[in-house]
């Protein structure tokens, strides 16, 4: 498991609990997520902590420092170090200065709960940002969709291991699934993936997103400003994540399930070999 256990911190821990069952008593030894508060600093200066699973915070501090408009390309993210406290732990990058000047207005400063997209946000428009237009991006055919579903939990090593976190992966035409990050949190594990495949220089036009979450408006807000054109989740969309999308031009997929998916945005992505029954 790749958790940064030489930072005095690791991704997971094991234990031993008490089960009850009716009135049955048994002892059962099992492992569970660590959430850790992860403080982002730019420049010496403090920017947001947020509550995170203590693994790949280097594609996080990257993929965070994009989605949320503070770069504008990997390039800007100069230095990342990663280190240590007694109670968490502290991300230091470098960016440019006139980034870090226009941080003001990020309205942050706070903490960033495991499900919160709008912590740190003091304004309407801090909180929803409308992401830029996507591209023309892929088309996708149902079947691999079917198919990324039932191959998705497999490549999901630490949800395997303790049941309680999320996951998104990348996938592209031929490959299948080619990237996974997890984190307790649905839009870390999608801003530790973003990072990641940024560094690798991926063309976000050229694949499409799987997240084992629901697609709540910052995950629509977070793939699109990077340029990802169809995001498939396993659960719910909300009203404002469709309203982003449309305005955008992604194509949001929700309850994507064995063959089961419902499309809520921009279908022309999506090709189908039957008719659809009503």
């Amino acid at each position: 498991m790749d958790a940064i256990s030489e930072l005095g911190w690791t991704s997971y821990r094991k234990g031993h609990f008490d089960v009850w069952r009716g009135s049955t008593h048994t002892q059962k030894e099992d492992s569970v997520a660590e959430e850790v508060p992860v403080v982002l600093v730019y420049n010496t200066h403090p920017h947001v902590v947020m509550l995170a699973t203590p693994l790949n915070l280097e594609d996080f501090a990257l993929g965070f420092s994009l989605t949320e408009g503070i770069i504008r390309h990997p390039s800007e993210l100069q230095s990342v170090r990663v280190v240590q406290r007694s109670k968490g732990v502290e991300v230091r990058m470098t960016i440019p200065e006139q980034r870090c000047e226009g941080m003001a207005s990020k309205g942050r400063n706070m903490t960033g709960r495991t499900g919160c997209g709008l912590c740190g946000a003091t304004t309407l428009e801090q909180a929803v940002r409308q992401p830029p237009p996507v591209g023309k991006g892929l088309l996708l055919d149902a079947d691999v969709l079917c198919q990324a579903l039932a191959d998705m939990p497999s490549k999901q090593s630490l949800n395997q291991i303790t049941g309680a976190v999320h996951a998104a992966a990348w996938l592209e035409p031929e490959k299948g699934i080619v990237a996974v990050r997890e984190d307790v949190g649905r839009h870390n594990a999608l801003d530790k993936l973003i990072g990641a495949l940024s560094k690798a220089h991926c063309n976000f036009e050229q694949g499409w997103l799987l997240v084992t979450s629901r697609a709540s408006y910052e995950m629509v807000q977070k793939a699109a400003s990077v340029g990802i054109t169809l995001l498939a989740a396993i659960s719910a969309p909300t009203g404002l994540a469709i309203k982003l999308a449309e305005e955008c031009g992604l194509t949001l997929i929700g309850f994507a399930r064995n063959d089961r998916h419902v499309i809520y945005t921009h279908p022309h992505r999506l090709q189908h070999h039957q008719e659809t029954v009503a």
